[in-house]
């Protein structure tokens, strides 16, 4: 796997991953879900060369919440002056530290980097015509447009982008605290505390709401998939199951109705169904200043108590993808499904943070399939232990209900499931400036490849056809 300049080599680094399965370390990885994806054979899509280098540098321009970040920095730099843009010979490989059913991931840094500077990336590499023959082209498409789009603290970050032979490579942010799977089984009793818990669905529902704000429905929310990063803040990952679609951000009065959801099987089309967030009806005055800045007190009770909706209410798809024990009741059934199932998986994933496991797993897939459509929400022990944990089960269990159109979030979305009392206290807006329940041992960005030896930063997440 080393060249001669005692570097992995791209293909034969690749090559030998097709008959192992993750490298990582860890006791925990036999625990790991694994996703799957039983959608039907879409049209082939096929991957475009990276263009000009300002088209590459145009792609760097428009990620204001990377300004400070010295990897996105370096990345920067080393774009200036190209023509086209960064390629797989800008980069060595280090080592690999995971690997899916669409791609593997590789630990890397810019090879003109001074090793006392070198910053660290996540290397997606997918074998394109591995892809081709499994009609899987377009999920490693859908991930790397999601991608170019995201700009949030709580998701990934495409460094750059390119092809190398019959690879497609997407460079990304790297996480050193591996992902929240892993280090649950590290805490007492392998599940985390309250107030951890609560930290931790903050901001994966703060990371949900810009991904719907887009349009985007993420379809496979789990702990594997919630990485860590080296200030112990969360970064979601793999969007090769997402769906795109649309929302028209809007400002509602709490009291207002929202547009119902449509259960319609759904039509070819649908991957690009237009969500309306409301109706023009329903919307009413809304300002951004103060309400002391308003001397009129009819205009102060019209300005208070607005709701921002950006919600894809609209969008119907008909695959069966998912992890098994968090797919929501409409996708286990065969029904059609929209927006509601990310917030099912949502109450899934607040469940398995606070008590250790997820509530209808079953011995088999099937088993836990048929507990999902058909067995009551239940509970460890039959009262909870303090007000918080008696509004996290409130919360649960308005997330996990089996009918969607009466699921919490599956109207109004993040804006009704941030007022619920089990967030109270916490200013989600600034979640980011809290201190973190844990941070790894690794804090800094800048590190030497070796202190690294021992770390997989990420788990293995493969997707599988169910069928």
């Amino acid at each position: 796997m080393l060249d001669s300049d005692g570097e992995l080599n791209l293909d034969t680094a690749v090559a030998s991953t097709s008959s192992q399965s993750s490298m990582s370390s860890d006791s925990c990885s036999s625990f790991s879900r694994l996703s799957f994806d039983a959608a039907p054979a879409m049209i082939p899509t096929s991957f475009s060369t990276t263009g000009t280098g300002q088209e590459a540098q145009d792609s760097l321009s428009l990620k204001p919440h990377r300004s400070s970040d010295l990897a996105y920095s370096a990345i920067r730099s080393a774009t200036l002056g190209l023509k086209s843009g960064l390629t797989f010979r800008d980069f060595s490989l280090i080592r690999r530290i995971g690997a899916g059913d669409i791609g593997t991931v590789y630990l890397c840094q810019l090879r003109k980097s001074e090793e006392r500077d070198a910053c660290f990336y996540a290397m997606k590499v997918v074998d394109k015509d591995a892809l081709a023959l499994k009609n899987k082209l377009h999920r490693a498409e859908m991930e790397r447009k999601i991608l170019k789009m995201l700009d949030h603290p709580f998701l990934p970050t495409l460094y750059a982008q390119f092809e190398a032979s019959h690879f497609s490579c997407i460079v990304m942010e790297f996480c050193s605290g591996g992902d929240l799977h892993s280090l649950r089984h590290k805490q007492p009793l392998k599940r985390f505390s309250l107030s951890s818990s609560r930290f931790y669905a903050a901001e994966v529902l703060v990371a949900l709401e810009y991904l719907h704000m887009l349009g985007i429905i993420y379809r496979d929310l789990k702990p594997e998939n919630v990485l860590v990063r080296a200030d112990g803040h969360i970064m979601l990952s793999d969007f090769d199951l997402s769906l795109c679609s649309d929302a028209i951000p809007a400002v509602e009065s709490p009291d207002s109705s929202p547009p119902a959801t449509s259960s319609s099987p759904a039509t070819p089309s649908d991957s690009h169904t237009r969500a309306h967030a409301t109706s023009p009806a329903t919307l009413t005055p809304f300002s951004c200043l103060p309400l002391r800045f308003f001397r009129s007190r009819k205009v102060q009770t019209l300005t208070s108590n607005r709701l921002f909706v950006a919600e894809p209410v609209a969008a119907r798809s008909n695959s069966f993808v998912g992890t098994h024990e968090y797919v929501s009741p409409e996708v286990a059934s065969g029904r059609s499904h929209g927006n509601a199932v990310d917030w099912w998986a949502f109450g899934i994933f607040i469940y398995e943070m606070i008590y250790g496991r997820t509530p209808f797993a079953a011995p088999s897939n099937d088993a836990t399939l048929r507990n999902i459509v058909k067995k009551p929400l239940s509970f460890p022990t039959p009262t909870p232990c303090s007000t918080l944990e008696n509004h996290a089960r409130d919360l649960i269990s308005r997330l996990l209900s089996k009918e969607p159109a009466s699921r919490l979030g599956s109207k109004r979305g993040a804006a009704e499931v941030k007022k619920h009392p089990f967030f109270k206290g916490l200013n989600l807006a600034l979640i980011r400036s809290l201190a973190p329940p844990e941070v790894p041992g690794l804090r800094r960005q800048r590190t030497s490849p070796s202190e690294y030896a021992n770390i997989d930063a990420t788990r293995q997440s493969t997707a599988f056809d169910y069928f």
